[in-house]
């Protein structure tokens, strides 16, 4: 190594500067032990002279030595609080000398437009970088990597961060961040190669990244995340899998970025491999002297192409019988024999049970706000019983139901120092259950108008609900309380009370000065026969008054004069309900069923209301949903008196026949109110299919449907010439302030008389 003469002029002193400083030092450690008699600390300035006295190895009255001294300072700078840490020995007095790190005044963001400011003083905070926080240099460059991650996270690759310092009095100093976010970076082409029994075009159509088209603005189907493609490599990879291709794999993947950093181009070169034909299945290992029963589970066909989700479904089969039986730890192996030359293979499962075990304890963690007892009493696996994987399962399908976590996981560990016993410990992580909602609206009818709602699906921790709904419009105020405590008694019965005072009068087209106002209250019990089964019952009460004579429909008159303008009814409810659906937003499979049985036994009114709904999802492919719903309702009056108008059905519109206005299909007072009637059909069909550009996006559908039915009166017959039926096509979309359902209908049954709306929406479910 050579030295410039210029260079080696300023070398010499410097080295002879570090070899006298480093001198010193050594013969400033180089104390002999004494005991010490007092220690003292300097420089401090906001940090706590206890933090450091907690830190130091050493008391007055100990005995000091070099050893303690280095250990007290590495203790002293693990604590992230001090610059500079010097501990200097005064006669028998130990100085520590401290230059405090400077404390962190102000976060601050420049330029930050993708990301609330919120958000990012969150991800800084986890990282060290917060008001109140120490400053760190190294941390700082960390939050610097840390805000680009979240902008990469986003497609920005052209994101620069600047950070910048600030001293501020009293040893603090302000951070400043300055983002200059750039534009979003696009995938401008993605290739595939190797392929030869499926094009391009068909393993792109697997894949939700894109190179974009017209509704990548809502899909951002043409922004790049390495976990997107991963997904989407993997989907590429099921689909080969399920179609024979046993060996196939993912070779390479490449992913470029143009030099501006606008661009991306994605690579992937895959093996296909032969395909292959499963010639037979064939069970080895032990399956626990029931080897019929497991082969009743399997769901391989023999001389059909190998599909891995079959293999999948059959080996969790297995091991999920295992798990019934107590074998928690029990693995099932799928070892194919495979003959290249033909493409055939066997498939071979091996079983290996491992050990029976039970259920030592169970274990809730997570759960902050509600309480244990909310959570275990959803449990159907019992301590000290033994290991039953079913029950396990549903148990933790039980609390996802209660819709008070966003997460719900079962953890099972082997208890130390036994062989047959486990805990579990199920974990959640909690949301916010409560909901407020707070409207208001103008119109030159209703004028001002106000409605809101409060409401806690676990209040207290204690997971009962209680709502309050409140509405102030000027033809139809509406005030409920209701409450449920879904176990009421420790078998599972829930109880509910409702209370409700509403009002309506005729709008102002309508004319008239009367009005109808229905106070009462009810209370429901709900039973849970099975799993999946809940009977409810109840009672309430209710009134109705008729106020008022200017433009009152005939009809109203005619209840008026049988029942007076005040009528009480106690009506008796029985319901029964099963749903096995998938979501109940955006179904794709499942069924759901309800009946619900009213009886009004006392009072003015006696009658008789019944009403049967079920529902059926059929999934045709990943993408493509068929839904069939089908509703009837009957009403009867009892005791001669006839069947109250106010217990009508409606047909017509959302949620019946679409294409024609709400509630106006059925019979029609004299001057022309539709009243509905004591009998209703309603049978709908629809396909649900994907939005063009929004790949498998389940939240945003097109749907093509036909509905058919109508209402009839007490006095008219059910015809089938009486039906009203239309056509239609529509959008589903699962909006931030619920479903939403957009529709487009042509009426194909109809009469001169009935009233067409083709262009109809509404927010809420399907029917």
């Amino acid at each position: 190594m050579q030295i410039s003469s210029m260079n080696a002029s300023r070398f010499k002193p410097t080295l002879l500067a570090a070899l006298l400083a480093s001198s010193l030092i050594q013969s400033a450690w180089a104390v002999e032990p004494f005991v010490l008699k007092d220690i003292r600390v300097e420089g401090l300035q906001r940090a706590d002279a206890g933090t450091v006295f907690a830190s130091l190895p050493f008391r007055v009255g100990d005995t000091y030595t070099d050893d303690k001294g280095a250990a007290g300072l590495r203790a002293l700078f693990a604590t992230g609080l001090f610059k500079d840490v010097r501990i200097q020995i005064d006669g028998n007095v130990a100085v520590v000398v401290v230059e405090e790190r400077p404390v962190i005044s102000r976060v601050e963001f420049v330029g930050t437009k993708e990301f609330d400011k919120e958000n990012l003083v969150k991800a800084l905070k986890d990282i060290g970088i917060g008001e109140g926080q120490p400053f760190d240099r190294a941390l700082a460059d960390r939050a610097e990597q840390e805000l680009k991650r979240q902008y990469l996270s986003r497609s920005l690759y052209g994101v620069e961060v600047v950070t910048t310092i600030t001293p501020a009095e009293r040893n603090r100093v302000n951070v400043t961040f300055t983002v200059t976010e750039g534009d979003v970076t696009k995938i401008k082409n993605i290739r595939i190669t190797g392929n030869q029994a499926f094009s391009e075009s068909t393993l792109l159509s697997q894949m939700d990244l894109s190179t974009g088209n017209w509704l990548s603005w809502y899909t951002k189907s043409d922004q790049y995340a390495r976990s997107k493609l991963n997904a989407d490599l993997e989907a590429i990879k099921a689909y080969y899998l399920n179609r024979g291709y046993l060996e196939f794999k993912i070779d390479s993947t490449q992913v470029a970025i143009s030099p501006d950093k606008q661009d991306i181009s994605v690579a992937i070169n895959v093996t296909e491999g032969p395909r292959y034909v499963v010639t037979a299945v064939r069970l080895e290992g032990d399956y626990i002297g029931k080897e019929e029963t497991f082969r009743k589970l399997v769901t391989i066909k023999p001389g059909e192409a190998y599909k891995a989700e079959d293999v999948a479904a059959t080996t969790k089969a297995f091991t999920d019988r295992f798990a019934a039986f107590g074998y928690a730890f029990a693995r099932v192996d799928f070892k194919p024999e495979l003959d290249r030359a033909k493409g055939q293979a066997v498939a071979v499962l091996v079983a290996q049970p491992q050990r029976r075990v039970y259920v030592r304890r169970v274990n809730v963690a997570g759960n902050s706000r509600t309480r244990d007892e909310v959570i275990r009493r959803e449990f159907r696996q019992f301590e000290a019983a033994w290991y039953d994987g079913q029950k396990i399962k549903l148990s933790r399908d039980r609390v996802d139901r209660l819709g008070y976590f966003k997460q719900v996981n079962i953890d099972t560990t082997e208890v130390p120092g036994t062989a047959d016993q486990v805990d579990l410990t199920i974990s959640v992580e909690e949301k916010p259950t409560g909901n407020l909602m707070l409207g208001a609206g103008f119109s030159s009818s209703e004028k001002f108008t106000i409605t809101a709602s409060i409401k806690q699906d676990n209040v207290f921790g204690s997971g009962n609900y209680l709502g309050l709904d409140v509405n102030t419009s000027k033809y139809n105020r509406t005030i409920v309380v209701s409450t449920v405590d879904p176990y009421f008694t420790d078998s599972g019965i829930s109880r509910s009370y409702d209370v409700f005072y509403r009002t309506s009068r005729p709008t102002s087209t309508q004319g008239g000065d009367y009005k109808i106002v229905t106070p009462g209250a009810a209370v429901r019990f709900g039973v849970p026969f099975t799993e999946f089964d809940t009977v409810f019952f109840g009672a309430g009460v209710e009134q109705t008054a008729i106020q008022g004579t200017t433009g009152l429909p005939v009809s109203y008159k005619l209840h008026r004069e049988i029942f007076g303008e005040r009528s009480t009814s106690v009506p008796l409810t029985v319901g029964w309900a099963r749903d096995s659906r998938d979501s109940l937003i955006a179904a794709t499979q499942g069924r759901y069923q309800r009946i619900n049985l009213e009886w009004g036994v006392a009072g003015d009114t006696r009658y008789l209301k019944s009403d049967y709904q079920a529902q059926q999802y059929f999934p045709i492919t990943k993408g493509y949903t068929v839904l069939l719903n089908g509703e009837m309702g009957y009403g009867k009056g009892l005791a001669g008196k006839p069947y109250p108008v106010f217990k009508n059905f409606y047909g017509g519109g959302l949620g019946t026949v679409r294409g024609f206005e709400q509630s106006t299909l059925g019979p029609a007072d004299i001057d022309g109110a539709y009243i509905g009637g004591n009998k209703r059909i309603n049978l709908n069909a629809e396909l649900y299919v994907p939005f063009p550009g929004a790949g498998n996006d389940r939240t945003l559908r097109l749907f093509g449907y036909t509905d058919v039915g109508n209402v009839w009166g007490e006095n008219q017959k059910m015809k089938a010439d009486d039906l009203r039926a239309s056509l239609g096509v529509g959008i589903s979309w699962v909006s931030p302030v619920g479903p939403l359902k957009l529709s487009y209908a042509k009426p194909i049954r109809y009469t001169d008389q009935d009233k067409i709306q083709k262009l109809q929406f509404q927010i809420g479910t399907s029917f």
